[in-house]
């Protein structure tokens, strides 16, 4: 298994790192739509919650798939998806014809957010530019 550990921790940081920078880019190219859409969730400061959040993405996405400063961005990206998800993924507050694809949505987020900690409890993996800084 150790032959798998820096292969598939550069394989998650990729897959984890895609479901951040894509987004924040769609973000940064349809702002006003994002912040019509925050604004509807009820989001406080939608246009200085979606700048952030959108920084938050692309730099964390980049940092995790990078693996530079990994723990630190998989904690960011942590506490973010957590906050994101009671905003956006309200399960208890929808109708019930809606319940199932948001608590779906929710539990999804839920489970990055561990995913998310394990990076930052464990790193990126030798294959990363941590690993490169901490050997010089």
């Amino acid at each position: 298994m150790n032959a798998l550990q820096n292969p598939l921790a550069l394989l998650g940081r990729i897959l984890v790192a895609w479901f951040f920078v894509i987004p924040g880019f769609g973000k940064l190219t349809g702002f006003a739509g994002a912040v019509g859409y925050a604004a509807s969730a009820g989001m406080p400061m939608p246009e200085i919650a979606v700048g952030v959040g959108l920084c938050v993405e692309i730099l964390g996405g980049l940092a995790i798939l990078l693996g530079w400063g990994t723990r630190y961005a998989a904690l960011a990206l942590a506490f973010f998806t957590l906050v994101a998800s009671f905003f956006f993924h309200a399960y208890w507050s929808v109708p019930a014809e809606a319940r199932m694809v948001t608590q779906l949505l929710f539990n999804k987020n839920i489970a990055i957010v561990g995913g998310l900690l394990a990076f930052a409890a464990f790193g990126a993996g030798a294959w990363s530019m941590d690993a490169k800084r901490r050997a010089a």
